[in-house]
């Protein structure tokens, strides 16, 4: 598999950047495709599209939050020669109801090339780069979340499990739970960011906080209650059980929470 080019969408991204980081580092050809990187690729723009995938033979498959998984694209990938596609979905999506990505699994489990679905829990990443970034900066998080515990991994693992399943066999038709190594609850991810970062985060975990929080926040309360009805799914799984997908798929342990906390930046 090493002389297959790759394309990686979302290739500035989280994961994405990190899967392209990880391919050219073994020595793979990528394609490093957004809407403003190396390869322009833009899901509202079809123009954009067999350019991108044309003469590629595996793919990095994410859309960004929100926006679907065009079955066409997907389709016009196959046609132009992409045989093997590592979707990035989600974990517990079916208890949240998240259609979107429901239907992106259906549409790469149908799509005719092999596939790999990958699966993770709430991001590491996610404290430091992503959603949950001002909170932390602004000292309080707010989720209606409880005390639930979920299973934190790190997007460089994710990614080390994307870019194995790109480039080697053995992977094909399989849906992999990718989780860090141990289930914490947000207050305790919050108390050891905290003790890294030097500063306090109150956790707020109700649904009428969430709310209220978010309300606050500017946005509208159907949205908000729509995502408290989704949580509540989440939630009534129990607290979520780690998987060995990170140690079995790469050969080494999937990152602490605390190596991350060590490492990230809130200045």
């Amino acid at each position: 598999m090493a002389d297959r080019e790759i394309v990686v969408l979302g290739a500035t991204g989280s994961t994405g950047r990190r899967v392209a980081a990880l391919l050219r580092d073994a020595g793979h050809p990528v394609r490093a495709a957004s809407r403003h990187g190396e390869v322009r690729f833009d899901w509202s723009d079809e123009r954009t599209w067999r350019p991108a995938v044309a003469g590629a033979t595996a793919m990095y498959l994410m859309a960004p939050h929100e926006l679907p998984v065009d079955p066409a694209f997907v389709a016009t990938a196959v046609e132009a020669g992409v045989g093997r596609i590592v979707l990035l979905s989600s974990g517990g999506i079916e208890a949240m109801g998240d259609e979107r990505l429901m239907a992106a699994e259906r549409t790469v489990r149908g799509s005719g090339a092999e596939w790999t679905i990958l699966r993770p829990s709430w991001f590491d990443q996610n404290f430091d780069e992503g959603v949950m970034r001002e909170a932390v900066l602004a000292g309080e998080l707010a989720l209606p979340l409880g005390d639930l515990r979920q299973a934190f991994v790190d997007a460089g693992d994710i990614a080390a499990v994307a870019a194995a399943a790109l480039v080697e066999d053995g992977h094909a038709g399989r849906a992999y739970e990718v989780t860090g190594p141990r289930a914490l609850s947000f207050p305790k991810a919050l108390r050891i960011i905290g003790s890294a970062a030097g500063r306090r985060i109150g956790y707020v975990g109700t649904a009428e906080g969430y709310l209220a929080a978010m309300t606050a926040a500017g946005l509208p309360r159907e949205r908000v209650e729509a995502e408290i009805e989704a949580f509540a799914g989440l939630r009534a799984l129990g607290d979520q059980v780690p998987t060995d997908v990170v140690e079995r798929v790469t050969g080494r342990p999937p990152t602490s929470f605390e190596s991350f906390a060590a490492r990230a930046s809130w200045n």
